[in-house]
């Protein structure tokens, strides 16, 4: 088992060697502009267009909660917009959040690091506007990606 280690920085300046890919989780609605894809789109506009196209097209393909798109934007760099949150606010079906679509997310995103012998970096993944709770979210990575001997980085901003 790959250990998870959580650092200083900005996910989207990965720190390591080798192939990565930066993960973040995305909403169902096709919406993009706040929280960590601020981030992600001053950086690589590639990865909102890929998501944007996705969400157009969702009749004729697997977006949804629990998919996954991994998105090249540098030689040994990719994005992965994991569709893990149902809507954008928290309303009386609680917040956004939906842990069993981010569980089928990092098993999906586990695949893709390891076709491509990627580590993974992330912000705290859910648990800004998504709602999540770290203690809810970390044993999923650690299950899915750390179990699996991916190397996952978490980047406190």
């Amino acid at each position: 088992m790959t250990p998870l280690t959580i650092i200083k920085g900005d996910a989207t300046s990965p720190q390591a060697k080798g192939p990565k890919i930066v993960a973040h989780v995305c909403n169902d609605l096709g919406g993009w502009g706040k929280g960590f894809v601020v981030a992600v789109s001053r950086r690589w506009p590639e990865p909102e267009r890929a998501y944007r196209q996705w969400h157009r097209g969702r009749a004729g393909n697997d977006f949804g909660l629990g998919a996954i798109q991994v998105v090249p934007v540098a030689p040994d760099v990719a994005v992965a917009n994991m569709i893990g949150q149902h809507g954008m606010r928290t309303g009386s079906g609680g917040p956004p959040i939906r842990y069993d679509a981010v569980e089928r997310c990092l098993a999906a995103l586990a695949t893709a690091a390891a076709e491509r012998q990627a580590s993974v970096h992330m912000p705290r993944i859910g648990c800004g506007l998504a709602g999540g709770r770290w203690t809810l979210i970390e044993p999923l990575i650690r299950a899915a990606l750390c179990e699996r001997d991916v190397p996952v980085t978490v980047y406190d901003f």
